[in-house]
């Protein structure tokens, strides 16, 4: 028990801006050259250590039923052919295994008899040097698991997301690896909750950074007229990529939390609970970006009126001022023998002196009453 205690620390590594906890493992697909090309790594654990190597899922099932212990098959974006052999060795249900092939689920937990299905969505913030109205923010990749008395099987989709570093920290706690699949199915949910947390502390930075950009500009500013609504439209995109991998998998985890179940070890299942309440922290989180981002969106683009409409201002201003001297030389214009003051010597300088002190005192009120 004292080592239970200690779980969150045996699978959690340190998180930093950018850096999920599958960052430094991430093209790790390493396999096993004597097994399936899908498979990653196959192994049989016993009371918590690892005893065996390079052995097919066949031949470790075979010696977890004559010996005990349990099965923990990896596997990265394995055919529907690579996965049949799989399938058919561990009795896993039809639907499921179409769902594990396929990819592209929303993140779920379901129960085919003795198996437990679960599905976890993956995040990766993408660094990026500057967000622009095309920067990509968030990319997401897939885990399922298959969990029963004593087996794992872990199907991994997306070039993120791989379980190589988490097998050796599980791998060097063999008294928590001792109870069982369930282990390495809280170890797996707690991997990638982390995951999300350190995410959404990144594309917080992002939405600070636009939030910033928007608001220092003031209602003339260049970036205000509309300039940064591409950006925040793609940001809240992103999010809401983010929102559909959290969101879904909060009630997964509150069931894996808090129903009794077989194939859950009681001592792992109150371990879940911390993860259900991380998860709906981030969850929170996420929502509270899209309305923030709603907010933003909606100030850029009340300041982009703003601007336009002194744009308005301005120009009917200029024009109300313009058309003082274009009536009064249309008028003269005109040729009529019996202008005003057209035989008169001082009639010219007159006219234009009049044009350019009504000119002058149309700009004067103007201005004083801010239209230019």
């Amino acid at each position: 028990m004292s080592m239970i205690r200690d779980l969150r620390a045996a699978v959690r590594p340190a998180l930093r801006r950018g850096h999920t906890p599958h960052e430094y493992d991430r093209y790790d697909t390493t396999r096993d050259p004597s097994a399936s090309s899908a498979i990653v790594d196959c192994a049989v654990y016993r009371e918590g250590k690892r005893v065996s190597d390079h052995i097919t899922p066949s031949e470790a099932m075979a010696r977890v039923r004559a010996e005990g212990g349990f099965a923990w098959i990896g596997m990265h974006e394995p055919t529907e052919h690579e996965f049949a052999g799989i399938a058919k060795e561990f009795g896993l249900h039809p639907l499921a295994v179409e769902d594990a092939v396929h990819a592209h689920q929303r993140p779920k937990l379901e129960r085919y008899d003795d198996t437990l299905f679960t599905v976890f969505k993956t995040i990766h913030y993408v660094e990026h040097a500057e967000l622009t109205a095309t920067s990509e923010v968030v990319e997401t990749g897939e885990v399922m698991c298959f969990t029963g008395r004593d087996f794992i099987v872990t199907v991994r989709h997306g070039g993120q997301g791989s379980l190589r570093a988490l097998r050796h920290r599980l791998q060097d706690d063999p008294e928590l690896l001792a109870k069982g699949p369930s282990a390495v199915l809280h170890a797996i949910a707690d991997q990638v909750v982390d995951g999300y947390i350190a995410v959404a502390d990144a594309v917080q930075d992002d939405i600070d950074e636009v939030e910033i950009d928007v608001f220092s500009s003031g209602p003339s500013g260049g970036a205000a007229r509309g300039g940064d609504a591409g950006r925040i439209y793609q940001l809240k995109r992103e999010v809401l990529e983010f929102k559909r991998a959290v969101s879904p998998l909060l009630r997964p985890m509150q069931l894996l939390s808090e129903r009794p179940m077989r194939l859950v070890d009681p001592d792992i299942q109150k371990y879940f609970r911390d993860v259900a309440d991380h998860l709906a922290r981030v969850t929170e989180q996420v929502v509270s970006f899209d309305e923030l981002l709603n907010s933003i969106l909606q100030a850029n683009l009340a300041q982009a009126t703003v601007a336009q409409n002194e744009d308005m201002r301005k120009i009917t201003a200029w024009a109300a001022i313009i058309a003082v001297p274009t009536m009064i030389c249309g008028v003269y214009g005109m040729n009529f023998d019996h202008m005003p003051e057209t035989h008169w010597r001082y009639g010219y300088p007159t006219v234009m002196t009049a044009i350019v002190a009504i000119c002058c005192v149309m700009h004067r009120s103007f201005k004083r009453n801010g239209w230019l």
